[in-house]
């Protein structure tokens, strides 16, 4: 039997923040051809160009003579969907699924759309697609990775009936991990950015050192606001008990996991309506039988049960999410059982088996209707 010829549709090739497109390029069950560089792509991975150079003049030239500057890229997208006989687009976030809705359309090929989290929360981004209305008419299925951004979705005009729920899983090395809890460290890894507010994470760990001296926190990845926190750090001479390393590889986030005592995000709606979907280093440090310590914020309610898999606490309030990381500290018992408890839960209800078999059974399905 043939594979289904998939192209799957992302900005970016390998962010290090988007491991859960890097998870559906390796693990879906399809002939999959990965296109990226932009809400149109440019590239295909694995291939010189998107199309033969003779081609790319041509509708550059077309481009230029009808003063349009999109019509290059999407005339080379179609040519190429159609050169390698594409059955069904699948577009990373909603921009990217706007960009390439005339393209489906024209060449009659089905649409699904997964938000991940930006997309359907921040103002101006849906203010750029002015209406996500004509994808939501469209696309077969449109994936949300949390209950909350699904109601998001339903406010933004889509039909609720389109609209499937499933969180992006850890990969199954997570589980292989049995972590030993045994180090007064906290983890945490993501973007330095307003919605993980990083600085609040900071403020609460700096009253656990007034009872645990010898604790450390390690948060790793980069951004805008890793400066901030530096700054903060400095300025508390708490040097000796926070680091932050950068971004690291997700081997050297698994070697963490092996023994800090618990996961640590403080996630808020920011300013500009920025939220999270459901983050996957969440459920990864679940997996790894890690407690987690962040906010009743988005997709995280949904995969952390507060008080049985994790302690979580409102968005800003600095004070009880201290508390928190104080009672992970104090009672390792409490802390270990928590962190079992936690990957039973994940291994039960979010491994990759059960997300990647539910997108397959979607895009199956697409060619259906």
């Amino acid at each position: 039997m043939n594979k289904i010829k998939v192209a799957l549709i992302s900005p970016s090739q390998n962010a290090y923040s988007e491991t859960f497109i890097q998870s559906h390029k390796r693990y879906l069950d399809g002939d999959i051809f990965y296109y990226y560089g932009g809400k149109l792509p440019l590239y295909l991975e694995g291939s010189q160009s998107i199309v033969p150079t003779a081609i790319r003049i041509i509708n550059k030239l077309a481009g230029w003579i009808r003063k349009d500057t999109s019509f290059e890229s999407a005339a080379n997208l179609e040519y190429s969907l159609k050169k390698k006989n594409i059955q069904v687009v699948f577009a990373e976030y909603g921009p990217t699924g706007m960009a390439v809705l005339r393209i489906c359309q024209k060449l009659k090929l089905p649409l699904i759309v997964h938000f991940h989290g930006h997309d359907a929360s921040v103002l101006k981004t849906i203010e750029n697609n002015k209406s996500y209305i004509p994808i939501f008419n469209y696309a077969q299925q449109i994936i949300a990775v949390s209950q909350a951004m699904k109601n998001k979705l339903i406010d933004l005009g889509c039909p609720k009936e389109k609209i499937i729920v499933t969180p992006c899983a850890p990969d199954d090395s997570f589980f292989e991990i049995s972590s030993t809890l045994s180090e007064e460290t906290f983890v945490g890894v993501g973007r330095f950015v307003d919605k993980k507010a990083p600085y609040y994470t900071i403020l609460a760990f700096k009253k656990v050192l007034n009872k645990h001296p010898n604790a450390q926190l390690i948060l790793a990845g980069d951004g805008p606001l890793r400066n901030v926190c530096k700054n903060l750090i400095q300025h508390w001479g708490i040097q000796q008990n926070v680091q932050l390393p950068g971004v690291i590889k997700p081997t050297d986030f698994k070697e963490l996991l092996s023994n800090c005592r618990a996961f640590v995000q403080h996630s808020i709606t920011a300013e500009n309506g920025d939220m999270e979907g459901t983050p996957v280093a969440v459920l990864e440090a679940s997996a790894a039988g890690v407690p987690v310590v962040s906010t009743f914020h988005a997709g995280i309610p949904d995969v952390i049960i507060h008080q049985q898999t994790g302690l979580l606490s409102d968005e800003h309030d600095v004070e009880t999410m201290a508390r928190h990381m104080d009672q992970l500290l104090s009672d390792s018992v409490f802390s270990k059982k928590m962190g079992t408890k936690g990957k039973e839960h994940v291994a039960n209800h979010y491994s990759m088996d059960r997300h990647i078999g539910l997108l397959n059974k979607l895009i199956q399905q697409s060619l259906q209707k």
